[in-house]
């Protein structure tokens, strides 16, 4: 465990903070669990990153970008041609938003 060890009083003083209900099993709980993962991001902290670039991801992404290139597509007839009911050139659509108004 870290040096400067959270305590019970402070784990309740957060919670209360918060607005948390604790019982006292769940502070006796909590408070080493709390005190184990200050000491894990401390010994994160001490790590030397100098020269280190920073970085958005841990992986370098390629985002595989194609290029953009035209390609012929169905035209609006073709589309609606399948469609199981059309009007004014768009598909038709039962209608489940503002039923019954």
């Amino acid at each position: 465990m870290s040096e400067n060890s959270i305590s019970r009083d402070e784990v309740s003083r957060i919670a209360r903070l918060a607005r948390i209900a604790l019982t006292d099993e769940e502070l006796d709980q909590i408070a080493p669990q709390l005190d184990h993962i200050v000491d894990a991001v401390s010994k994160v902290q001490q790590v030397d990153t100098q020269g280190v670039e920073p970085m958005s991801h841990p992986h370098s992404i390629d985002a595989g970008m194609r290029p953009d290139v035209e390609k012929k597509t169905l035209t609006q007839e073709q589309a609606l041609d399948q469609a199981p009911a059309a009007q004014d050139e768009r598909f038709v659509v039962p209608q489940i938003l503002g039923e019954g108004e």
